[in-house]
């Protein structure tokens, strides 16, 4: 349960290694796991390595563990006192308790933590409106980040090449007197990301979500974002409102094929006549969120994804049919488009985008490497059909 926390506060963002999830396991062991002041200040404690953090770590909490904790009192920059109480939620008991009944079985913390680590696992077109309001607070702290690549420009450094004008500058600064060298390096900067989002009719169930980690991720960088059905929009600029629903309303309003068909192979092609050519997918890392269903011709769509991957860095489609049992990728737009594809992920659950996450960003080796092995034996049987 602790653990699944700890999931979705990597997928918000925050660099919660093996140490910082150690210690955090032990502060719960030693106050109280069942009390949610006590997870929290925990957490916050261990997990939050700078100021940023703190934003991120209270939208996860409050998602993970229920919207009880959103009208709550919390203190910023001062630490509780100890033994504190105030935020504790017990379950209000129906009258007097005899003295040889037992206690709840579970406190109410680990029961709405339990239920937040199932419903990152259940597929999104199963989910009630209770369970998909749930979903929608854990997405608005999603963080997508591309993988790095070396800058040309500099930045200090301890080691590296020797900065002769910082030097000097420090040899004047000192009057002429000896000074210690002063080095930089390349500077790493993550790479732009590219979301092409299928809002067309069988997608219908998963729209809503994948549009909402494409809110998550214009918010948090260089992320653009396409809509594509039987026609190609950019929603980035609708994407860039800080409300997820006012964000949602105005792409709503932007978006003129909702639940139509799909023309992947024509709409790819002007997306990289238009945008991609040009210098927006050159070196990014571009991502199709579709279940690969094509009314145009699939070759068409063949030739436009080898012309992307020429382009990009990486290309990654998921699919949200992906994880149904007995499935594999027959469909003529999907099988064309696979011996592209250098990842073939899933992407129906909150659990399934948080592993695409971490694929864009090359944080999961191991994922990644099965994922691409998944990709070439689809596409080599594409290939030979």
């Amino acid at each position: 349960m602790l653990l699944g926390f700890v999931r979705a506060l990597r997928a918000a963002g925050l660099d919660a290694g093996a140490e910082r999830v150690h210690a955090f396991l032990r502060a719960v062991d030693v106050l109280r796991p069942g009390m949610r002041a006590d997870v929290y200040w925990a957490g916050r404690a261990t997990l939050c390595g700078e100021h940023d953090d703190l934003e991120r770590y209270e939208r996860v909490f409050a998602a993970y563990f229920g919207p009880a904790w959103e009208n709550a009192p919390r203190v910023v920059r001062t630490a509780p006192p100890p033994r504190r109480r105030p935020m504790a939620v017990r379950e209000a008991s129906a009258g007097p308790r005899a003295p040889g009944e037992n206690e709840p079985s579970g406190p109410p913390t680990a029961t709405l933590a339990s239920r937040a680590e199932v419903l990152r696992h259940r597929d999104v077109a199963e989910l009630d409106a209770a369970e998909r309001d749930q979903l929608r607070r854990l997405l608005a702290a999603f963080a997508l980040e591309g993988q790095t690549r070396r800058s040309a420009r500099r930045g200090p450094a301890r080691r590296g090449e020797v900065d002769p004008r910082r030097t000097v500058r420090e040899l004047l600064r000192r009057g002429g007197e000896p000074a210690l060298l002063l080095r930089h390096t390349r500077v790493r900067r993550p790479r732009r990301v590219v979301l092409l989002v299928d809002v067309s009719g069988s997608m219908a169930p998963y729209a809503d979500a994948l549009l909402r980690f494409a809110h998550a991720a214009v918010r948090g960088g260089r992320t653009e974002v396409f809509t594509i059905g039987t026609r190609l929009t950019r929603v980035t600029r609708e994407l860039s409102h800080r409300d997820p629903d006012m964000a949602m309303t105005a792409l709503a309003a932007t978006v003129p094929d909702w639940r139509g068909g799909t023309r992947l192979g024509e709409l790819l092609r002007e997306f990289l006549s238009r945008w991609g050519q040009r210098g927006m997918a050159r070196g990014a890392v571009v991502v199709l969120l579709s279940d690969g269903w094509e009314r145009g011709d699939p070759e068409l769509l063949g030739a436009q994804m080898r012309r992307l991957h020429a382009l990009a860095h990486r290309v990654i489609w998921a699919n949200p049919r992906k994880a149904r049992p007995g499935y594999a990728p027959l469909a003529a737009g999907m099988a064309a488009a696979l011996p592209s594809v250098d990842a073939f992920v899933e992407g129906h659950s909150l659990a399934a985008l948080e592993r695409l996450a971490a694929v864009v960003r090359g944080a999961e080796a191991g994922a990644e490497a099965d994922a691409v092995s998944v990709a070439g034996t689809y596409g080599k049987g594409a290939e030979r059909a």
